[in-house]
């Protein structure tokens, strides 16, 4: 998931550098923005399955063979990039839908969705609407998801008498920790400044955090 979703960017911003061309064909530009939701919503919703792995592993240990078993790791995996498709399709049909005029600069590394909304020629409020509701189902559900397991796991590790036990505890879940903040800190920081505040020079230097590190 992370190779496909830095994959969808970091290619092309490479050759761009290289040809010291800035150009992308309109299929270009509609599949990087496909890409981009699935691996994108792919990475999010496996990093709550890890929360939720977490979760069983420290809360529920004697438990975990069976609740984590491979057939049911097998289709937490295969849900998550069902709904990563779903995702990619409809931001796919609607960045189709969209009319440009000629001569377009995208304010970004990479075809961004939202950007091309702001750049379409016919602004339609449904489409940001839909954005918003999209990012709360596969952004805000995971989310919500890996707070809840980590409040578990803390009120968990709390209990655990000896520090040596609470260190053990914790130190499993934190390269996850680490990913989770990489991933969601500069994203959510990016869409939230833009809603804020437009400031495409920012917002570019923030997204090379979640998209690139």
């Amino acid at each position: 998931a992370d190779i496909g979703f830095t994959s969808s960017t970091v290619p092309k911003l490479i050759v761009n550098i290289h040809t010291h061309s800035k150009s992308i064909t309109y299929a270009g530009c509609l599949t990087q923005v496909s890409l981009f939701a699935l691996f994108g919503c792919l990475d999010s919703l496996l990093l709550a399955v890890m929360a939720y792995d977490r979760l069983v592993a420290i809360c529920h240990p004697l438990h975990y063979p069976v609740s984590m078993s491979p057939r049911l790791c097998g289709l937490l995996v295969l849900v998550s990039f069902s709904f990563g498709l779903l995702d990619a399709q409809v931001h796919g049909i609607m960045a189709s839908q969209l009319a440009f005029c000629s001569g377009v600069e995208i304010p970004h590394f990479f075809c961004e969705f939202p950007q091309l909304l702001k750049l379409a020629c016919h602004y339609r409020s449904t489409n940001n609407i839909l954005i918003y509701f999209l990012g709360a189902i596969f952004g805000g559900a995971p989310v919500s998801g890996i707070l809840y397991s980590y409040t578990q796991i803390i009120s968990s590790i709390l209990r655990v008498p000896s520090r040596g036990g609470k260190y053990k505890a914790f130190s499993t879940c934190s390269s996850h920790l680490l990913v989770v903040c990489l991933f969601y800190g500069p994203g959510l920081a990016v869409y939230f400044s833009s809603a804020v505040s437009h400031s495409p020079k920012k917002d570019m230097v923030t997204s090379v955090m979640y998209t690139v590190v």
